[in-house]
Parts: C-alpha cells; sequence; structure tokens
C-alpha cells in the first residue's frame, strides 16, 4: 500500500526534531453545496531541526515514531 503524501504549513517548531503541520482540505457541503475548508494538524518528524514556522512543506506517513507522531518531513515547498 502507498504511503500518503499531504502537503501543509508549518504552525510550531519549538519541540525537539519535531513540527506541527496543519493541513488544509476543501470539499463540498453534501446538503448545502457549498464549499468548506478544514484543517487538521499532524506532528511530524523533522530530523535535523532544519524546517521553520511558516515553511511550505510536505509530509509523508511512516511507521509511528511515538504516540503522536507517525509522519515525516519529506521535502520543503515554500520557504516562509
Amino acid at each position: 500500500m502507498p504511503r500518503r503524501i499531504l502537503q501543509g504549513k508549518i504552525v510550531s517548531d519549538k519541540a525537539h526534531k519535531t513540527v506541527t503541520v496543519t493541513v488544509d482540505r476543501r470539499f463540498m457541503h453534501p446538503v448545502y453545496k457549498k464549499f468548506i475548508t478544514k484543517s487538521k494538524k499532524y506532528a511530524a518528524h523533522d530530523e535535523k531541526n532544519q524546517y521553520k514556522t511558516g515553511d511550505e512543506v510536505s509530509i509523508q506517513e511512516c511507521r509511528p515514531i511515538s504516540k503522536s507522531k507517525c509522519w515525516e518531513v519529506v521535502a520543503k515547498v515554500a520557504e516562509a
């Protein structure tokens, strides 16, 4: 099974080797037919502490690294 890849913005880099990435998704409401934006936060592994708050990054699913961390940062899409 392929690993999921998501794209989002880093909102926190305070933890050691961890960044918090918020991923937005847009979908149409089934009844009202309006587009809704929902966001979710993911804790992602950053081995070298090289990504900063505001960076646009891609994250990829990986094995569980800690209780809440099962994603890793793959690449920087855009700089803050």
